[in-house]
């Protein structure tokens, strides 16, 4: 049994109040959560944390799932495992060019020169952007982030994150960046990674291509139109939300059983207000049920265009620019009047004008009839994609290659996961894939795409065979950066070189957090040490892109799984049951609640939720949590305070005995469930067990603790016996409070000490013994209160009755109820207690 190594100095009035600035600072100076990377693989745990964005502020969201996350790392810790627990910020992307553009009134336009004396408008108006040039608009994003990025680890160290600060990396520092452009290479040179000419889905807003990972259906209001084609024998009617795309249109397409339309096939029709001759074509997704059976297509309305395009082999007649309004110059082959009508507008605007102009020429049959149906966003996004041909990079994910995706497929099956029904989340992600993992981006604040491209004679840039640079020379930005062999003064000359734009999408960079923070081909003793980690922390709605994402590249790069465990985190909901977004307006920030309730109140309030599982936002539970930290205290100090243990000295009461087999049981379930991950259940058993010890063992043993004897050593030492394993035991969840009571006590760190054992308590003891007994107890403290006495009011006498009543604990009850005479009777039935006051 572990007893105490110094005599307690336990403070007059404990208190929660101060607590996480005295032990942050403590920890932080004694390096108390520093990884040892002299351990083998066989004794470290490593954790591929989740970089949260930064972009505004944390929100009590990624404290619950964060908090799961350092439950775990905990235990671990305990458990004697050199814990790999770094802390990154995902710096890089549109939420934080959105965010820059917001907050200092600026927008980027990259054809400005750089002024290095730029300073942003002292009154930003969102409405009257000042434009910046590219480079003035990223040194704002890296001074936005810096700022950002500090109010992150504040939270992050008042919520006691057990991390190794020093290991703290952003997906935009030059580590990250030479990772990510080291991997693309590899990609390129192996055939994972392409660039193509494509319909591409388009945010007109973000003006920015958008992956199939990043997409969502909202429903969205309009319209059905009906509009006469004309065919040599017979009009041809169809029905379209999109009656705009009339002069993008290449085709009619109807199903190939379609009776109605049989005759048509091989046939040509012409478009109403443009006359232009478009085929009728068969093909097996047109859908005989939905409309007239019959559709048009063009280039492009939705994706089941680019599906019927590409496999009818059909021209292109694009007419909807990066800007989301129509070119100003019609698609060849469409007359200029009336698209002249039309070039220009919105997609709205186009929609309305050309449905005047179908009505004035006879060509739209009735009115519209106003539908709702579910349209693609960019989540993102606040206006429907549309689908632009554009020049993008693609990696190979499976989309398109089926065994590829087998091969992903059974990766998530060699995968632990928790919750185990997770998985099916990943394998349906996967068996829908339809398209590569489109990785490059519009935008600015971004890890750079690390190819150029030769020009020809004539200025034109050859892209099936891309410059790249040596591993070596990475990072790079080929925006200012020169190629191996080329100078400055050939950037955009004939004969010379262009520099790729674009950038990587954000989730490019963080699926590669396992090698980032791990040293790959930068620190390999390290990365022996630590891949393929031990877990990934996160939560569930981006199994899809972060989950997946990295699985993809470390079967790419390595032929393996990046890590052995995934744990899934639920959302937070607000009180009506929704999810808390910063979108929606609803979420609620962590400081106040921390300064408020403490930390380990919040952490109490978010270890409680179950892993995969939403959790409501509670304030309830909070409190609740902070009562536990604040009786944790207040139980403590009774404890140490009952006078010192002899050395040598063993528990050999039948109720110390009873309690201490009681919570051998407690150590392990509370052990069991954290080898599942299971965090909820550790802390809903150990808490459990905690307040029927101060309920009923501590009011039992209290009087015969405070005596002289061996009796009185026996109850002494189980009381410390069972301080120290709960403490232990809840050290995961209340690292404040617990730590704490172990300084008043204990040398050195909780967080050190090794995890509880049933080893470390007595091999004999029948938990019985406290359970009957404490029943009884409650009978007599029920019956004084019934008759409005004081629980320290005598009793005369007390018959106890039921089954196994020779395991009552009689000196103990005796002394706890103040009874003066007590009989037990072995009966059959349940246990029943009879009170005769005094």
């Amino acid at each position: 049994m572990t007893t105490p190594r110094r005599i307690p100095n336990v403070p007059a009035r404990p208190s929660l109040d101060g607590l996480e600035g005295k032990w942050v600072r403590r920890w932080d100076d004694d390096g108390t959560y520093r990884f040892d990377r002299t351990r083998p693989r066989e004794e470290v745990y490593s954790i591929d944390t989740p970089p949260p964005t930064v972009s505004g502020s944390l929100h009590v969201g990624h404290v619950f799932s964060f908090t799961h996350t350092d439950t775990v790392a905990r235990f671990q810790r305990m458990r004697g495992k050199a814990v790999f627990y770094p802390i990154g910020w995902d710096d890089n992307g549109l939420a934080t060019e959105r965010r820059v553009q917001n907050y200092f009134g600026v927008r980027c336009e990259p054809s400005l020169p750089y002024d290095p004396d730029f300073e942003p408008p002292a009154k930003p108006d969102a409405d009257r952007q000042v434009p910046v040039s590219r480079r003035n608009f990223i040194e704002l994003c890296e001074r936005l982030t810096a700022i950002d990025e500090k109010a992150f680890e504040d939270v992050w160290r008042r919520v006691g994150l057990s991390v190794d600060w020093n290991l703290l990396y952003t997906t935009i520092g030059d580590v990250s960046r030479a990772a990510s452009q080291r991997a693309f290479l590899r990609n390129i040179a192996r055939g994972e990674a392409y660039g193509s000419e494509a319909p591409t889905l388009w945010d007109v807003t973000f003006r920015t291509a958008v992956a199939q990972a990043e997409l969502e259906d909202r429903e969205h209001s309009g319209a059905f139109y009906k509009l006469r084609f004309h065919g040599e024998k017979r009009p041809v009617y169809i029905e379209t939300t999109r009656p705009e795309l009339l002069p993008a249109c290449v085709a009619l397409v109807a199903h190939p059983d379609d009776e109605r339309y049989k005759e048509l096939f091989g046939g040509t029709v012409r478009t109403p207000l443009f006359g232009v001759e478009v085929p009728v074509v068969a093909h097996r997704l047109a859908e005989p049920d939905k409309g007239t059976g019959i559709a048009m297509i063009c280039t492009f309305g939705d994706v089941t265009d680019v599906t019927w395009w590409r496999e009818l082999q059909l021209p292109t007649r694009a007419i909807v620019g990066w800007d989301g309004r129509l070119l100003t110059t019609p698609p060849e082959g469409v007359p200029a009047h009336p698209y002249d009508e039309l070039a220009g507008k919105t997609i709205f605007s186009a929609r309305k004008r050309i449905a005047e102009l179908l009505a004035e020429s006879g060509d739209l049959d009735g009115e519209p009839r106003t539908i709702t149906r579910p349209v693609k966003f960019y989540e993102k996004g606040s206006k429907p994609l549309e689908i632009v041909t554009t020049r993008q990079w693609y990696i190979r994910n499976g989309g398109r290659d089926l065994p590829l995706r087998d091969r992903l497929l059974a990766r998530g099956r060699h995968l632990t996961w928790h919750p185990p029904y997770m998985r099916a989340r990943y394998e349906n992600w996967v068996e829908g894939l339809n398209s590569d993992w489109l990785i490059s981006r519009q935008r600015f604040f971004g890890v750079p795409i690390p190819v150029w491209y030769r020009l020809d004679a004539s200025g034109e840039p050859l892209y099936e065979d891309p410059i790249t640079p040596p591993e070596e020379s990475l990072p790079v930005d080929p925006s200012t950066d020169v190629p191996p062999g080329f100078t400055e003064d050939q950037r955009g000359k004939p004969d010379g070189f262009l520099g790729e734009t674009d950038i990587m999408d954000t989730w490019a960079t963080s699926s590669l957090t396992p090698q980032i923070v791990g040293g790959w081909e930068r620190d390999e003793d390290l990365f022996t040490r630590v891949f393929p980690y031990d877990l990934r922390p996160q939560a569930h709605d981006i199994i899809r892109t972060w989950l997946f994402s990295t699985i993809v590249r470390a079967h790419l790069e390595h032929d393996s799984l990046p890590w052995t465990n995934a744990a899934l985190s639920g959302w937070i909901l607000d009180p009506d049951r929704k999810k808390m977004s910063k979108s929606k307006g609803n979420v609620v920030t962590p400081m106040d609640l921390l300064e408020q309730y403490g930390s380990d109140a919040i952490r109490y309030w978010a270890a409680s939720g179950r892993p995969g599982t939403d959790t409501a936002f509670d304030t309830g539970q909070i409190k609740v949590g902070r009562r536990l930290a604040i009786k944790i205290l207040n139980a403590s100090k009774f404890v140490l305070g009952l006078g010192e243990v002899e050395q040598g000295t063993q528990a050999t009461e039948p109720l110390d005995l009873s309690m201490l087999a009681a919570l051998a049981r407690v150590v392990d379930e509370s052990t069991e469930a954290f080898e599942a991950y299971d965090y909820a259940r550790a802390l809903e058993r150990t808490e459990r067990f905690f307040w029927e010890f101060c309920d009923d063992y501590l009011e039992l043993v209290k009087t015969r603790a405070y005596g002289e004897g061996s009796e009185a050593q026996s109850a002494r030492i189980a009381l410390r016996t069972a301080l120290s394993t709960l403490l232990r035991l809840f050290a995961p969840f209340l690292p404040f409070a617990t730590e704490e009571v172990w300084s008043w006590w204990q040398d050195g760190s909780i967080h050190l000490a090794p995890w509880p054992t049933r080893d470390e308590l007595p091999p004999s003891g029948d938990p019985s013994v406290l359970s009957i007994t404490a029943e009884a107890l409650r009978q007599i403290r029920k019956a004084k209160s019934e008759a409005k006495a004081s629980m320290r009011a005598d009793v005369t006498h007390a018959a106890v009755r039921g089954p196994e009543t020779d395991r009552v604990a009689r000196a103990d009850l005796t002394a706890a109820g103040r009874i003066a005479d007590l009989t037990l009777e072995d009966t059959p039935g349940d246990l029943a207690v009879e009170v005769v006051l005094a």
